[in-house]
């Protein structure tokens, strides 16, 4: 963690410190409410507007985190039985920019991700952007999409000419 511009350096500051402050706030919530911290979830000192790679496990129902977009380097984990909760409980948010789904069983990792309402989903990966991807959300987190053709098609005007010969 560090300058984002030093050699070895994997993780920047986030954008700014409300961008931080909300990390802090849902990190703490959360962890006020049973979840336990697995790494990281301690502002660092120093300058800057850092904040570590946090990992989150047990997150409870009503953790403040689960229903806002964090926009920091945090990973919420919970535990589930079924697929069908596992889908429950993603898909009961209004966001919808990104979910993942790691598994060993690509029919099942497939099939999961049809049912997730998400715009971008990473099966197995953790980076999901590509500039030849359409990059966007459902639900509040958009409506269109940058790049790839359909990123294209939001910079066209389709006109239609209706003619009697």
């Amino acid at each position: 963690m560090g300058n984002g511009l030093d050699e070895g350096v994997v993780l920047g500051p986030l954008v700014n410190k409300e961008g931080r402050d909300k990390v802090i706030e849902l990190v703490d919530d959360a962890v006020s409410k049973g979840a336990k911290v697995l790494t990281g979830g301690r502002l660092p000192a120093g300058p800057g507007f850092f904040y570590p790679a946090t990992v989150l496990v047990d997150v409870p129902d009503g953790a403040k985190m689960l229903d806002e977009e964090i926009f920091g380097p945090v990973a919420s984990i919970q535990r589930f039985s079924s697929e069908d909760e596992a889908i429950r409980r993603a898909n009961d948010t209004e966001y919808g920019l990104v979910a993942y789904v790691f598994t060993r069983d690509l029919v099942r990792g497939l099939r999961m991700s049809e049912r997730l309402d998400f715009g971008m989903i990473g099966l197995n990966r953790g980076l999901v952007s590509d500039p030849d991807a359409a990059f966007g959300g459902m639900k509040q987190s958009g409506l269109g999409r940058e790049g790839a053709h359909e990123g294209m098609m939001e910079f066209l005007e389709n006109q239609y000419v209706s003619v009697v010969w």
